[in-house]
């Protein structure tokens, strides 16, 4: 198994929001409920995914201590969409290839999050994890995911390191 950037990218990516961005001033939450398409699925953008403010939690802690998990600042209409099928629009940002096929990566809201210089806040984006082989890298294309969403703290290693996660089923590209 072929890692493209190791799980320290995501770990490192949630330290590095904890001093350079303690705060993000919440977007408006769009109004009234997300379009349910064929299928069952949830259609979720970022726009209401990172539609308030995040707070990246102290990554240090005591020794037995727990590590903040930053959850009590999810909304809870956010929250009720653990478990749904969705349908997420992002761009790709592989971690991990097998047989030259993307098995799990980032899904950001902009292209120029992260890799360009701008750190991209942690509800800006989801963990996907393909179910079977993987798809092939698709950088820089609009791609709409779809899959099961799960809301809250991700941990790896003991750091947080997202607090969106999708188990990928398929993925369209935008316009193809």
């Amino acid at each position: 198994m072929k890692r493209v950037l190791p799980f320290l990218v995501m770990a490192t990516v949630g330290a590095a929001l904890a001093m350079a961005q303690p705060t993000m001033p919440g977007r408006a939450m769009p109004a009234g409920e997300p379009e349910v398409m064929e299928g069952g699925y949830v259609k979720l953008g970022f726009e209401r995914l990172a539609a308030f403010p995040f707070t990246v939690p102290p990554w240090e802690t005591k020794p037995g201590q727990a590590p903040e998990t930053g959850e009590e600042q999810i909304p809870a209409a956010i929250k009720a969409f653990s478990g749904s099928k969705a349908a997420v629009t992002g761009f790709m940002l592989p971690v991990k290839m097998t047989a030259g096929l993307v098995t799990e990566f980032l899904l950001v809201s902009d292209p120029s999050l992260c890799c360009y210089g701008m750190v991209p806040n942690m509800n800006e984006w989801i963990v996907v994890r393909m179910n079977g082989v993987g798809v092939k890298p698709l950088m820089d294309v609009p791609i709409t995911l779809y899959g099961e969403l799960r809301v809250g703290a991700l941990f790896e290693n003991g750091y947080l390191t997202g607090i969106y996660e999708l188990k990928g089923e398929r993925l369209t590209v935008l316009g193809g």
